[in-house]
């Protein structure tokens, strides 16, 4: 593992991306995002990474957002605040369009850029005490239409209103009835249960997965934007695959499937 503020593991087929600023509620800097890229590009490659998990540290926060102590050397100028929104929105595209599975395990905190983040994955579990807040209404701070449009597409126009309007502390129940979370655990079993969700995905024929998240992110975007095309081919490749005949054979013979992705 790296022994920075962003901790990367490998381990069975799942990735981790794990947020290590504990002290600050795992507070994000501009050094730490670049270390999530980095780390996106290394699982992206890597074939033996199936599935990517974020996290974090310190079992009182997922992502607090940004670190706000580095406002003045970070976020002070309207060119530096233009070169943040930059390199940080690029982090964010990368992880809405990484290609494999995403899921973001959240305990305590989850706010600001935390709730970016978590609306970037496919699946969000959190833990019953877990808090939900985007508060920029009280820091003055604008969010373009692009990135709360993410937000707007998992909960709708009149819940992320609500959001950004108060800009309050939402708890867990709250965050599951707008479609914020996809599951709600108790503390105790949040990692058991996200290592379970997580083996049952890698479980399943790497191929079919990819060509549906695909097709879900470009159904996503505006109809002449999409690359149906290429949706298209990834589902030609499954009917293709090794792993389509493995399929069909492991059910007649009534076992389970070992798919190799290939």
């Amino acid at each position: 593992m790296s022994s920075d503020k962003i901790l990367g593991q490998v381990q069975d087929g799942i990735g981790h991306i794990i947020f290590n600023n504990p002290e600050k509620r795992n507070a994000v800097s501009l050094d730490m995002w670049q270390r999530v890229a980095e780390l996106l590009d290394d699982y992206e490659k890597d074939p033996a990474v199936r599935l990517l998990v974020l996290s974090g540290a310190g079992g009182k926060a997922f992502v607090s957002g940004a670190d706000i102590s580095k406002f003045e050397s970070e976020r002070a100028t309207e060119e530096a605040v233009a070169e943040y929104g930059r390199r940080t929105g690029e982090v964010y595209t990368r992880l809405q369009e990484f290609p494999k599975p995403t899921i973001a395990k959240i305990n305590g905190y989850c706010v600001g850029g935390g709730v970016a983040v978590a609306a970037c994955c496919d699946i969000r579990i959190c833990e019953e005490g877990s808090k939900f807040a985007v508060p920029a209404a009280k820091l003055g701070l604008g969010y373009q239409a692009k990135y709360v449009k993410r937000l707007s597409d998992i909960v709708g126009p009149s819940f992320t209103k609500e959001i950004f309007f108060t800009a309050r502390l939402f708890d867990a129940a709250e965050a599951q009835v707008m479609g914020l979370v996809n599951r709600v655990v108790p503390a105790d079993g949040l990692d058991a249960y996200v290592a379970d969700y997580a083996e049952r995905i890698t479980a399943n024929a790497p191929l079919t997965i990819l060509a549906l998240k695909a097709a879900v992110n470009e159904l996503g975007k505006d109809p002449e934007e999409r690359d149906m095309v290429r949706c298209d081919a990834m589902v030609d490749a499954c009917f293709k695959s090794q792993d389509y005949l493995e399929g069909r054979r492991a059910f007649l013979e009534k076992r389970k499937p070992e798919f190799t992705g290939g």
